[in-house]
């Protein structure tokens, strides 16, 4: 879905506006950081999926944890899925907040700022 900011009568352009806020972090399901090697999303991977396997876990929750730890390895292991997944969270501000807000502010005020009269 798109929308259109304005600010003073500027357009800003068409931006794009989040349907649904929640967004499953691949990398915390594997109790991993964001600049972890494939490797250790492989040995994560194998740790996490015997853990939670629905055949060795009999807690009601295992199936679902099972499934959020085979689909974030899906995503990290592949390294285009990966390179998409890390810019959706940096565009959704699950990395440093900070920086990133002030990047996003900076990209589009900067430029009304030095057009102004």
């Amino acid at each position: 879905m798109l929308g259109t900011w304005g600010l003073g009568g500027v357009d800003l352009g068409q931006v794009p506006i989040r349907q649904n806020a929640s967004m499953t972090d691949h990398y915390t399901a594997l109790g991993l950081r964001s600049d972890a090697a494939l490797a250790d999303v492989k040995k994560a991977f194998r740790q996490m999926a015997a853990l939670y396997h629905p055949d060795r876990n009999s807690d009601p929750d295992a199936p679902a944890r099972f499934r959020a730890v085979q689909e974030a390895y899906e995503v990290l292991a592949d390294a285009d899925r990966r390179a998409a997944y890390d810019a959706n969270r940096k565009r959704n501000l699950l990395d440093k907040p900070l920086e990133t807000a002030q990047s996003i502010w900076n990209a589009y005020f900067d430029p009304l700022v030095e057009a102004a009269p």
